[in-house]
């Protein structure tokens, strides 16, 4: 998907700052927001509530520029809450719960669900390590994890590192089968990415699912 949260490679952002002795949390506040989608996430999954990252990448860009990091967790977990029963807009309106209203069941995701991590299991790799290729030019409304810069840009496999399920979704923001897919990491010249801007020592590494590669 195309949006604002893709921002590697723009410009206009000024230097990244790194805070000395940065804490894990900022304020109490963000640490309960944490709590509660570690909390939510496995029913969320099983009410199909999507991609967690394809919801983040649909906050309004104005909105999205102005929120902190655990605002927009906040925010898509709300407008989940609210869509799907948990929680109704007048008890957030109050900040108590609604003593007469019937909170759903919260059930567990299904155990078909491959999750992120590396799979125990082997699909025999399309790439070789060394060999030129090429990432595709994937646009639209789906979530996919391929950084917009690399798109249709040449580079070369640099390791080969395993079996992952695919995490894509499609327009409707569903999952309809995480599809195992063997992922690599990829070197990409900065001059290729960034033309004259770029350096000649210097590389970029992209890890990429197969299904986003061609032979160059």
């Amino acid at each position: 998907m195309n949006s604002i949260h893709d921002m590697g490679g723009m410009h206009g952002f000024g230097p990244v700052k790194i805070e000395e002795n940065e804490p894990v949390f900022h304020a109490d506040w963000e640490s309960r927001v944490y709590a509660l989608v570690r909390t939510w996430y496995p029913w969320g999954r099983y009410r199909s509530w999507g991609s967690f990252r394809h919801n983040l990448e649909k906050i309004p860009p104005k909105d999205y520029l102005d929120m902190s990091y655990y605002e927009r967790w906040f925010y898509v977990y709300e407008k989940k809450a609210i869509e799907t029963g948990i929680v109704k807009r007048a008890e957030l309106e109050r900040g108590c719960a609604d003593p007469d209203y019937l909170i759903p069941h919260l059930e567990s995701h299904s155990d078909s669900w491959l999750g992120s991590r590396r799979l125990n299991e082997e699909l025999p790799p399309k790439f070789s390590q060394g060999q030129a290729v090429k990432a595709k030019k994937i646009n639209g409304s789906a979530h996919n994890r391929l950084p917009r810069y690399v798109r249709g840009k040449a580079g070369v496999i640099f390791s080969i590192n395993g079996v992952y399920a695919l995490q894509d979704t499609n327009e409707k923001d569903e999952q309809p089968c995480e599809r195992p897919k063997n992922v690599y990491t990829v070197r990409f010249s900065s001059i290729e990415l960034w033309g004259d801007d770029g350096n000649e020592n210097d590389y970029v590494f992209i890890d990429a699912w197969e299904s986003y590669l061609d032979f160059d």
